[in-house]
């Protein structure tokens, strides 16, 4: 098969991903051999290629929105047919034995592992899933449309859970990919008031079209206090930014695995008044179930551009450069070879 693999991490300018030939992978006993239909560009494949995350797995494949269907499975799977459609997401495999896992938060588990970083991930023609961590999609919904759903919508909904957004809340959303612009339609959806704040014209156009309340600079005050934001720009300046937007009582939650660093905080304007920082880390799978339903629900669509599998490279530096609104998906054109 073919895939791209990180050869060495560092700007994507400078090609840290090639393309090589490889063993089509054999599913370990719990798990499903996937042949890849689309997947997912997400912010943390960048971060992964340039190394802002520490490397995992030498020469590992990014990629944790995948769509495609299962081509064979290990002798111990149940419940899984060749030919059924299924997701694989960012979270891998937890030990489902720790404390954090026994109380419903496994995205905490210290032995989680991650599709793309500590396993390969989808940008190949077939990846790996443990069955017990992959989603059964709906038949309606094409593949391109699912695949930013399977991280990029579902670390939303962690992030908008986090918020604790009340009914009919005020929401401000710091940086508009593809994560805050799914997420920005699930509070919608739900009754909230939208503001968007991010440097991207293009981005601020999606946002007025979704139904935002408001759309502006990612420095620039909302037209009213907000009673929840959401940091989806990894850019640790804005943190004061958002806290000093928020009402009293509001909850700033930071969405994303990297953030630059922050500077130093005020505590009478930026964190008096009972305001709150969270960070969100992953998801549970329960999120990931959550979510698709909900986006099901209430027809919560992503906005794509399509790139071919073997264009991988110019899909994340467009996404670096910000040329895009909404999210890109890599589709795998080359036939099947299992």
């Amino acid at each position: 098969m073919r895939a791209w693999e990180v050869a060495r991490p560092g700007p994507v300018e400078q090609e840290p991903l090639r393309f090589v030939e490889r063993s089509v992978p054999t599913p370990r006993a719990d798990e499903l051999l996937v042949h890849v239909r689309a997947c997912g560009v997400c912010r943390t494949d960048l971060h992964v290629s340039e190394g802002d995350l520490p490397v995992r797995r030498p020469h590992v494949t990014p990629g944790h929105e995948v769509v495609g269907v299962v081509a064979a499975a290990g002798e111990d799977v149940t419940g899984y047919g060749v030919g059924d459609r299924v997701g694989v997401a960012w979270l891998r495999r937890t030990d489902g034995t720790c404390g954090y896992c026994a109380r419903g938060a496994e995205n905490l588990c210290p032995g989680s592992q991650y599709t793309g970083w500590d396993a390969d991930g989808g940008y190949a023609e077939y990846t790996t899933v443990p069955a017990a961590f992959a989603y059964r999609l709906p038949g309606d919904i094409d593949d391109v449309t699912l695949a930013p759903l399977l991280c990029a919508g579902i670390i939303g909904y962690r992030a908008l859970l986090r918020a604790a957004l009340p009914p009919g809340g005020r929401l401000g959303l710091y940086g508009f990919g593809g994560s805050a612009h799914l997420c920005a339609q699930l509070a919608l959806a739900q009754g909230a008031t939208v503001h968007v704040l991010t440097r991207d014209p293009l981005a601020r156009r999606l946002a007025l079209a979704l139904g935002a309340a408001s759309a502006r600079g990612a420095y620039d005050e909302p037209p009213e206090p907000l009673d929840s934001a959401i940091l989806f720009a990894p850019v640790g300046d804005l943190v004061p930014v958002a806290l000093r937007a928020l009402d009293r009582g509001g909850i700033l939650s930071v969405a994303g695995i990297h953030l630059s660093d922050t500077p130093p905080l005020r505590y009478e304007s930026e964190l008096f008044y009972e305001k709150e920082l969270r960070s969100v880390t992953s998801n549970t799978r329960e999120d990931g179930r959550a979510f698709l339903a909900l986006a099901a629900r209430h027809g919560v669509r992503a906005t794509t551009h399509t790139y071919p599998l073997s264009e991988a490279p110019r899909a994340l530096r467009d996404l670096k450069a910000g040329r895009f609104d909404g999210a890109a998906v890599l589709v795998n054109d080359l036939p099947p070879q299992y």
